[in-house]
């Protein structure tokens, strides 16, 4: 089953997304789907209806992010081989974990606003994980029992802020537009095996990204399992999970997004997405005293 949010930012409202693509308004049956939706079992209620007694949705629609507010959004770097290896870095002993603050969260395909104080801007394909139920020191075998989806994410990284001076990850991921997801929410019988998914992503029609989950470091389940042996997560809660090789950064010379870019995503099952990339030309000043 697909789940989605449409509708203008700050007034998305639920859908079921049938083969074909077609949506059907299930805003009286769950009201939104959210982290206490979620927890109170809107996937597995909505999985019980027929289309054919839902209103349907006419039209072309935006999609929003598919779960409204999640109360974590947290990130996994260097997770594929390919990747350590273009950017000369050894297989990680433990996940490394970042955080993506929530309000960088965006449609998956609402424009990708650049602040003036980075000149790096990245992309980053990625499998999204968003946890169904509480878990708390799971192992790896139960770990995708507590999964209740996957979605397609873009982990739009300023590498500078990131990386360079004092370099914390969580300012250079964390600014608005920097987190598009979506277009949907996929649950786990459409997509049984999180380890078998194609993902790519094309730079102004040019193919950047080409990689498979299998080449994972860590897979999704022993990601869950990791994490939750360091803090709860939560329903709702947004995990991506690393990105294969073919991220900007990592090329010679390295290469980054400026205005007027276009961001093509694709990840077996998952869908699309395609973002406009647009400057910012007022933000405050990153060396200014608070």
């Amino acid at each position: 089953m697909k789940l989605a949010r449409y509708g203008n930012p700050g007034e998305e409202r639920p859908a079921i997304v049938d083969a074909a693509g077609r949506l059907y308004d299930i805003t009286d049956v769950i009201g939104d789907i959210t982290a206490e939706t979620i927890a109170a079992g809107c996937i597995e209620e909505a999985a019980k209806l027929n289309t054919a007694a839902l209103p349907p949705v006419e039209g072309a629609q935006r999609f929003g992010p598919p779960v409204k507010n999640p109360q974590k959004f947290i990130g996994i770097g260097m997770n594929y081989s390919d990747h350590a290896a273009e950017i000369n870095m050894p297989a990680p002993a433990e996940p490394p974990v970042f955080t993506k603050h929530v309000t960088c969260l965006s449609g998956p395909d609402d424009d990708i606003l650049l602040p003036p104080i980075t000149r790096k801007a990245d992309w980053e394909a990625e499998l999204g994980v968003i946890i169904g139920r509480k878990a708390q020191s799971v192992s790896a075998r139960e770990a995708l029992d507590f999964a209740a989806g996957y979605v397609l994410v873009n982990d739009v990284s300023a590498r500078d802020v990131q990386l360079e001076g004092t370099g914390q990850w969580v300012k250079g991921k964390s600014f608005d537009t920097f987190g598009p997801v979506g277009p949907w929410l996929v649950t786990k019988d459409e997509l049984p095996d999180p380890q078998a998914i194609d993902l790519e992503l094309r730079l102004n029609g040019e193919a950047m990204q080409k990689g498979n989950t299998a080449s994972m470091f860590f897979p999704v389940a022993e990601l869950i399992a990791y994490l939750s042996r360091h803090f709860t997560l939560m329903p709702g809660d947004i995990i991506t999970t690393g990105t294969p090789a073919g991220v900007g950064h990592g090329m010679k010379p390295p290469r980054y997004l400026k205005d007027g870019d276009t961001l093509e995503l694709a990840a077996t099952g998952l869908g699309r997405q395609r973002q406009r990339v647009r400057k910012m030309f007022k933000s405050p000043d990153r060396n200014s005293r608070p």
